[in-house]
């Protein structure tokens, strides 16, 4: 007990007020970061997707493919929802619709919406996830 007893003591004799004392700037670690900070800084416009194992379809391989969400524009998104609306699907709203997101996602990557919905589901997963993170990113 006199241990416990003489630390506070100490304590409250070296801040008389008993006010929380902020440590001193040199005492705080330099690397921890905020985790919000962090996730804010994370840069969402551009996916780079690796396969596990190279995907083939329709006679080409792809071992690696980059989306590049930050190049699109309005008229991209316009384009794929009428390309959806001549398919009689309706996306009421981009950031839970998977077929509004693979198409976005293709049309990041420069390839057909058909190379992505004939991808390993796992695949898949990953890159419309990507797309969901970029559409929610942007606010929508």
């Amino acid at each position: 007990m006199s241990d416990k007893v003489k630390n506070i003591a100490e304590i409250g004799a070296e801040n008389p007020t008993g006010a929380a004392e902020a440590p001193a700037p040199d005492t705080i670690p330099a690397a921890v970061e905020s985790p919000v900070k962090a996730a804010e800084s994370e840069d969402v416009s551009v996916y780079k997707h690796t396969f596990a194992k190279p995907f083939e379809y329709e006679g080409k391989t792809y071992q690696e493919l980059t989306f590049d969400f930050g190049r699109l524009k309005g008229r991209d998104m316009v384009a794929i929802e009428n390309e959806m609306q001549s398919m009689s699907e309706y996306a009421l709203a981009p950031e839970i619709s998977t077929s509004f997101q693979s198409k976005m996602a293709a049309r990041a990557a420069g390839i057909g919406s058909d190379v992505l919905e004939a991808m390993p589901m796992k695949d898949f997963n990953k890159i419309t996830g990507a797309a969901r993170r970029f559409l929610l990113d942007s606010g929508y």
